[in-house]
């Protein structure tokens, strides 16, 4: 797979609720990994979770209103981007610490 995965310490980053699209990492790029999301929901008619690689389109990693309710979701990932780095977009009712390697 990737061998520097073994090599080099995970970061993890917060995402408050209700967020546009915060870059993971301090500058993001290109190659960053993104292991797993960690979805905790308070307000499940606001929950979804969406990521995207760069300029790219987001995908919806979490649903509003997902099956199990209020609780903490982990979501594996494990890719590298190919675009730019990694973005997370929250609704309301959830918070999100993403872990992966993140320049």
């Amino acid at each position: 797979m990737y061998p520097d995965l073994k090599k080099t310490s995970w970061t993890p980053q917060t995402v408050a609720a209700n967020q546009a699209a915060t870059a993971l990492g301090s500058a993001g790029a290109k190659g960053d990994y993104l292991a797993r999301l960690i979805c905790t929901v308070a307000t499940p008619a606001t929950a979804q979770v969406q990521i995207k690689d760069g300029s790219g389109s987001a995908y919806t990693i979490l649903p509003n209103s997902p099956g199990g309710g209020i609780g903490t979701y982990t979501i594996e990932i494990g890719a590298c981007s190919q675009i730019g780095a990694w973005q997370v977009v929250t609704g309301a009712g959830v918070t999100v610490l993403a872990v992966g390697m993140f320049t």
